[in-house]
């Protein structure tokens, strides 16, 4: 976990505007590749990340396919309505507005509850003390001034995800808990929330309204409907019938590695092979994937 003092340097700090947003606003990105904290960060995460994973699978959601997949056996149980509303819901600015403190006590505290009093035979207050230098040691360059961050984690930091998922495990708990009282599915990835939901639309307004007083660095902006995008995939409730599609940001261009590039062959069939997985997988009738494999036909003409 010792950084290498020939190659270490300082992370930078640089901005991805977010052109699928109203007013374009930017995310943070520090590169900490060879940052002095970066080996104890993917330390953390390979033997934290697992635990997690493995604690809170039911509430966790990995990709669109993933969420189908569970949804499906809510449709198997029979609780999918034609009434049934969709909701969708994301943190804002998760990584950077973590409390540092909290954020620490709240690993300790997932830790313990699952029995944990040592991970790999290092004591929770030594794992403690590693997270804590990740997240108050965490220096980097921007326009020529040299900054210390004190609030929330580098996102490019690997253990920055492991503990923003445990914060939320802990944040979610009340959530989830009414969730599971009324049968409702209720599934995570990172800062984004799907729910559904069989009551009044107004009962779901003011629980999330509710629950963006839970914290005051956590606010949630909320969609709800019966027709919502969520990570790669569109969702439809069409009488009571489940409904989906692959979804595409309205930004998104139809661009995929030119065929006059020089790509191994192999590069360009397993475009080919997982657009058509990808359809296959989200596509919940016939007609639906008839029209994305025409529009992976006109996508792949566009290319060359």
């Amino acid at each position: 976990m010792m950084p290498d003092g020939i190659k270490c340097e300082l992370a930078h700090l640089y901005f991805n505007p977010k052109t699928h947003k109203d007013d374009i606003p930017v995310r943070p990105i520090e590169n900490t590749i060879m940052a002095p904290t970066t080996n104890i960060s993917n330390f953390l995460d390979e033997i934290i990340r697992p635990i997690f994973d493995n604690k809170c699978s039911t509430t966790s959601t990995i990709d669109g396919a993933s969420l189908i997949k569970k949804l499906k056996q809510y449709v198997e149980r029979g609780l999918l309505k034609p009434t049934t509303l969709f909701c969708t819901f994301d943190i804002r600015n998760l990584y950077t507005m973590l409390p540092q403190e909290e954020a620490l006590n709240i690993l300790v505290e997932f830790l313990h509850v699952h029995g944990y009093k040592k991970v790999k035979g290092i004591p929770l207050d030594a794992i403690r003390k590693l997270a804590s230098i990740v997240l108050k040691e965490n220096v980097f360059v921007y326009e020529k001034k040299i900054y210390r961050q004190v609030l929330g984690g580098a996102i490019s930091s690997s253990f920055t995800l492991t503990l923003a998922n445990i914060f939320m495990w802990k944040w979610q708990k009340e959530l989830v808990h009414r969730q599971d009282m009324t049968t409702e599915f209720y599934g995570r990835y990172i800062d984004d929330i799907f729910m559904t939901w069989n009551k009044l639309e107004k009962a779901l307004k003011d629980l999330l309204d509710e629950a963006n007083t839970w914290h005051p660095n956590i606010k949630l902006e909320y969609k709800i409907s019966k027709r919502l995008p969520f990570l790669d995939v569109v969702l439809r409730n069409d009488a009571g019938i489940l409904s989906t599609s692959l979804y595409y940001k309205p930004t998104a261009q139809p661009y995929v590695v030119p065929f006059i590039s020089d790509h191994p062959r192999h590069t360009f069939v397993n475009v080919i092979h997982t657009s058509l997985a990808h359809a296959i997988t989200y596509s919940s009738t016939f007609d639906i994937f008839n029209n994305e494999r025409c529009h992976i036909k006109l996508t792949l003409l566009l290319n060359g």
